[in-house]
């Protein structure tokens, strides 16, 4: 499986590859005002690279629930600087994690190859133009709602079903917009406008989402579900479910993994694979 991008490729049919959480905000659920300057984003950036992310998921606008809309020029401001100097800093492939076509322009011509768009193109209705003429990657990911309101009542008949509908139409509109098919991955949107068990379901039958055998992302890291399920408000309490969800996510089919803590994750997902591996 080849996931494309601006810059090169990825072959997904030996490793999953992970994606380093790199907010630059500054009211982020788990991170928010760490990394607001360009210096202490940077950084930390090259030290994810060191760790084993193979991509930087550049994101100034939090989308955690209830979050406020920033605008656009105070976004770009973010995140302008930090993907330029990651650029000329390192050769990890940078995201940027936004719903408007604006700032992905201008992410993608500071350095930016892939796109990771929470509103799966629903949003701003020129993205997909510019998805197009960039050549950028591609993450459609599944929100019911939005930040602002999305968990007050999330519902669905049947959430695998009705996300795995999405994927399809969001597919075919997408490659009708223009963009190269073996540019889209697809994300469920874990947490965004789904309860505990919404979220459960999703993971278990993730495989089943696969739409033309597109990559699947998954970002499970440091979510509120899963201070829910082992019972803490503690955010240091979901390290270790995150790692484990890592592990459980690659055996049930997921490739690409957008964590916060780098390091076990890649090693989680190593040792899964060389389990994966054994005839």
């Amino acid at each position: 499986m080849i996931w494309r991008h601006n810059s090169g490729e990825f072959d997904l049919g030996g490793r999953a590859r992970v994606m380093g959480v790199l907010n630059v905000t500054v009211d982020s659920f788990s991170d928010g005002g760490k990394y607001v300057s360009v210096e202490k984003a940077v950084s930390h950036g090259l030290q994810m690279v060191a760790e084993g992310a193979d991509i930087i998921d550049v994101g100034g606008e939090s989308t955690r629930p209830g979050a406020e809309p920033v605008s656009e020029e105070e976004e770009m401001r973010r995140v302008l600087p930090v993907i330029g100097e990651l650029a000329k800093k390192s050769r990890c492939v940078i995201s940027i994690d936004t719903s408007k076509a604006g700032v992905a322009r201008e992410a993608i011509a500071h350095g930016a190859s892939i796109i990771n768009d929470v509103t799966g193109l629903r949003g701003d209705p020129k993205m997909a133009e510019v998805v197009a003429l960039t050549g950028a990657g591609l993450i459609i990911m599944h929100m019911q709602g939005t930040p602002r309101d999305m968990q007050r009542n999330p519902h669905y008949e049947n959430v695998v079903a009705e996300v795995g509908d999405f994927f399809r139409q969001s597919f075919t509109r997408a490659v009708t917009c223009g963009i190269d098919p073996g540019n889209i991955a697809f994300d469920p949107g874990i947490g965004f406008g789904k309860s505990v068990l919404h979220n459960m379901l999703l993971l278990k039958n993730i495989e089943s989402l696969r739409v033309q055998n597109r990559p699947l992302v998954v970002g499970v890291s440091r979510k509120s579900f899963l201070g829910k399920i082992v019972g803490s408000d503690a955010m240091e309490d979901r390290f270790w479910p995150t790692v484990a969800l890592t592990s459980l996510g690659r055996e049930h089919g997921a490739d690409v993994f957008r964590v916060h803590d780098v390091q076990p994750s890649v090693q989680a997902l190593r040792m899964t694979e060389a389990i994966l591996g054994v005839v």
